[in-house]
């Protein structure tokens, strides 16, 4: 049964909100986030991006950024800049300090980057989420509409089943799937040339499963371990 859900506030002059998520781990949310954002931008758009895997926060080393965000008379956080997308990170705010939270304070630090934060204007906001469906998750999607979330997957069957169930969530909360990102599809072999898919060949058939499309399929880089943006 799809539950009813209350109506909830948009963020002012915020126009979209995306999330990119994955119930699995280490298959590239983050990545797929930076490009997504940046690629907006160089279309012209007016793009934030906020990082709200609290606890492994990688988007400063990726969008380049070190220093510590300033706050208006207001209290409210004024986002740094870099390749023309406002960017927000606790990794910003607490250097190497580990989050060492449980929900409540999880809840009300995702509130605190979502809505004490001068986004406006904006065209887009994209969220990098944490792995899973926690209480970061149905923070965000409690918060505030989303308007759809992209999902990310390496190709093999494990990481597949596991960003399967957590479109099933999205589904039961009236979250809209734009599509799937097949990450480290395949290598390119430096010796032959020809393409090497070592993890298999799984994503088509649960794609089709969950009634999304396949909407980009991203080759292991190695300059991707630089911290450099994969941006054409």
């Amino acid at each position: 049964m799809v539950r009813s859900l209350p109506k909830k506030k948009a963020l002012p002059g915020v126009e979209r909100i995306v999330m990119v998520a994955s119930g699995k781990g280490g298959v590239g949310k983050s990545t797929a986030a930076v490009n997504l954002a940046v690629s907006l931008a160089q279309c012209g758009q007016r793009v934030g991006l906020l990082d709200a895997d609290l606890f492994g926060p990688s988007i400063p080393l990726m969008m380049n950024l070190k220093e510590t965000p300033l706050v208006d008379e207001n209290n409210r956080i004024i986002p740094p800049i870099n390749y023309n997308v406002k960017c927000l990170s606790l990794g910003l705010l607490t250097d190497m300090k580990p989050a060492i939270w449980r929900g409540p304070l999880v809840m009300s630090a995702t509130e605190r980057l979502l809505k004490g934060t001068v986004w406006n204007p904006l065209d887009f906001l994209i969220i990098d989420t944490p792995p899973g469906t926690g209480d970061i998750h149905l923070s965000l999607m409690q918060n505030v509409p989303i308007s759809g979330v992209l999902l990310v997957s390496t190709p093999q069957l494990a990481a597949l089943r596991v960003t399967q169930r957590g479109a099933e969530m999205f589904k039961i909360l009236q979250v809209p799937v734009l599509g799937l990102i097949e990450n480290m599809s395949s290598v390119k072999c430096s010796n032959c040339g020809n393409n090497v898919e070592i993890f298999g060949r799984e994503t088509d058939r649960i794609a089709e499963e969950m009634n999304i499309p396949i909407l980009e399929r991203i080759q292991i880089d190695p300059e991707v371990m630089k911290g450099d943006l994969l941006i054409n």
